[in-house]
């Protein structure tokens, strides 16, 4: 019998596969996927993540190659309306650190088992005394027994894990229009950019070797071909100052945004982390960071548990409640973020900008900074 069985091979996945392996524990990772996604959504690891990973050599692998973001400007028609400083931070990484997500999840891998790819979970079983996991492999389904089974497999493992009246998910009408660009070399390269402007927001995102990631609003309404998405970001570029990037622009993908946060992570020996317990809008970056947070906290327990038989209630009791509640807090700043970056008439568009200005100003700076960096993390 296996101590854990993982459901998923994301960063979450493979991390706590990691993490477990390194304790001496029998781990097994299922993966629907038959290769590894190239496609990138999560670009930035924030500082109390890096701290979390820094004792296991983690944060090492992960800062290699990558961009340290150690600002963010809030700009609108040129100028810039305030800066949130990173840098000015007490705390043991005052950055964030940028890489397209597959390296970030080799990173977190070493160590760890290879997955079992081509492998779909059909059901979570729960035991008297352990669990037994059900899952197809090319074509045979078979039963694994485990001691305990973590679920990290994102939003379509919450199916096995929660009843359908229990997964209440909140859609928001917002769109958003992504790609990765080659800019080269320019004077912005280690600051995150936010421009404001009245018909939407347009984040960019530096990534390493002079690559950008921009990210805008785009309408619900609006034609949904490649061509037309490309061209829809290549003019949200340009009239937000973007031009140069603008060419650079050839394709771009497309998506929605969700909140969905649990109120039990738990259910005996079944375990549920990361966009699965939890997703919110990944404007402002914070998703991937979460799930990361939920099983750097949670190895060590599930350790204890299989070395001693004896299940430590109240530790798990306690890192649920601080894993919901910072859930439930970066779920509001993502709300925000949402909001803050959807299109406004002339009046209100002014309004946003003087409100920015104001808020980003000292003393408030340095709160939105500690936000933005996930300083209200409960394990930060």
């Amino acid at each position: 019998m296996r101590d854990v069985i993982i459901v998923g091979a994301g960063p979450v996945g493979v991390l706590l596969a990691a993490e477990l392996a390194r304790r001496g524990l029998d781990v097994e990772v299922l993966e629907r996927r038959e290769v590894i996604g190239q496609g990138s959504r999560a670009v930035g690891v924030h500082p109390p993540v890096l701290a979390a990973l820094e004792a296991s050599g983690v944060a090492e692998r992960l800062l290699d190659g990558a961009v340290r973001v150690s600002r963010g400007e809030a700009r609108a028609a040129g100028a810039v309306l305030g800066v949130v400083r990173f840098d000015r931070l007490a705390v043991r990484f005052p950055f964030v650190a940028t890489q397209p997500q597959h390296r970030t999840e080799a990173a977190l891998a070493v160590g760890g088992p290879s997955p079992v790819r081509g492998a779909t979970v059909l059901a979570v079983l729960p035991r008297q005394d352990h669990v037994v996991v059900r899952v197809a492999i090319a074509g045979d389904v078979v039963e694994r027994p485990t001691r305990i089974v973590v679920v990290a497999s994102g939003a379509s493992g919450r199916r096995l894990v929660f009843r359908p009246e229990r997964a209440v998910v909140h859609d928001y009408a917002d769109r958003y229009l992504m790609a990765d660009a080659e800019v080269g070399e320019r004077a912005d390269a280690e600051v995150a950019v936010v421009h404001l402007h009245r018909t939407g927001v347009l984040e960019s995102f530096p990534l390493p070797h002079g690559r950008r990631r921009f990210v805008a609003w785009d309408s619900p309404d609006a034609e949904a071909s490649a061509p037309a998405r490309a061209a829809r970001l290549r003019d949200a570029l340009a009239v937000r100052g973007e031009a140069d990037a603008a060419q650079a622009i050839t394709e771009a993908a497309a998506f929605g945004v969700r909140r969905f946060v649990t109120p039990s992570m738990r259910r005996g020996r079944v375990f549920v982390v990361g966009d699965a317990a939890h997703e919110v809008s990944p404007i402002g970056g914070q998703g991937m960071n979460l799930g990361i947070l939920d099983v750097i906290t949670l190895a060590p327990l599930l350790a204890r548990w299989v070395a001693s038989r004896d299940e430590p209630r109240s530790a798990l009791a306690r890192w649920e409640r601080r894993r919901v509640g910072s859930a439930h807090v970066a779920a509001r700043l993502a709300g925000m973020n949402t909001a803050l970056g959807r299109p406004l008439p002339p009046p209100g568009d002014a309004a946003r900008r003087a409100g920015l200005r104001r808020g980003l100003a000292p003393p408030l700076g340095r709160v939105f900074a500690h936000a933005y960096a996930m300083g209200f993390d409960r394990d930060a």
